[in-house]
């Protein structure tokens, strides 16, 4: 009996574990399920849980190829736009000429809705996965800039005093002391810019796109299949979410180790 009751009260420790992190999800499809059904919704404006579920489980195959894209055009993405604000980081920490061309630059661009640049980028790298994989880089990109930036400028004074005093150069002083002291606020940027870099490139597959969920959200509204469409959605909300919370398990488990 105690044999088999152990599994039992560890199964039931995780399930209400489990139930009071995210009781708040169950409780929103519980109620979207609730309001389409007592409402008598049109599953064309509004399909109910069940029926997207149902269409996810039963048409795998359907978003498995559309996900793949997707992450891989978000990887792709959040690498090149990390990477480019690091370097544009370092750049205008290194040089006040380039600190004064590239600055007003950084905000007019951040000023600008990535909506509203999705017609220039087409122009400039036309339709399909080149346009998917630049509009990612533009929204992975200010954040980190912002962040690593203020990591470089942002080095304890006293250790900075210390480097002075021993000579080190400016290439020293950023490679042992200012890129080190910038990773937290680089991890910092990885937590933010993940889960946006998904949702950032459904919407550029939506509109530029030839492949990906938000292709594949397309095309379920076209032909009127509102279940397929809000099982794209559905897919790349959880996505989203599981990107936010490996981001953040990485910046908890990295940080500390540069502090």
């Amino acid at each position: 009996m105690n044999a088999l009751g152990r599994p039992v009260r560890h199964l039931l420790t995780v399930s209400g574990a489990v139930l009071a992190r995210y009781w708040t999800v169950l409780a929103l499809l519980l109620t979207w399920e609730l309001w389409v059904r007592v409402r008598h919704i049109n599953e064309i404006v509004v399909p109910a849980p069940r029926a997207v579920v149902t269409d996810i489980f039963h048409n795998p195959s359907a978003y498995t190829d559309p996900l793949a894209r997707t992450l891989l055009n978000s990887i792709t993405g959040l690498g090149l736009g990390m990477g480019l604000g690091v370097c544009c980081a370092v750049a205008v920490w290194f040089s006040r000429l380039l600190s004064g061309l590239l600055t007003p630059l950084m905000l007019i661009m951040r000023s600008i809705p990535v909506v509203a640049m999705i017609p220039v980028i087409a122009v400039v790298t036309g339709y399909g996965a080149a346009a998917v994989t630049a509009v990612t880089t533009l929204v992975s990109f200010f954040p980190t800039f912002v962040m690593v930036l203020s990591g470089l400028r942002s080095a304890p004074i006293a250790m900075t005093d210390l480097f002075d005093v021993l000579g080190a150069s400016r290439g020293v002083v950023l490679r042992r002391l200012l890129l080190p002291h910038a990773v937290p606020q680089l991890l910092v940027a990885l937590r933010l810019t993940a889960p946006t870099a998904v949702l950032a490139a459904m919407l550029a597959e939506y509109l530029l796109g030839r492949d990906g969920l938000g292709t594949l959200f397309a095309d379920a509204t076209i032909f009127a299949t509102p279940q397929r469409a809000w099982g794209g959605a559905l897919i790349a909300t959880v996505v989203s979410v599981a990107c936010f919370v490996t981001a953040r398990g990485v910046e908890r488990r990295y940080s500390v180790l540069f502090r």
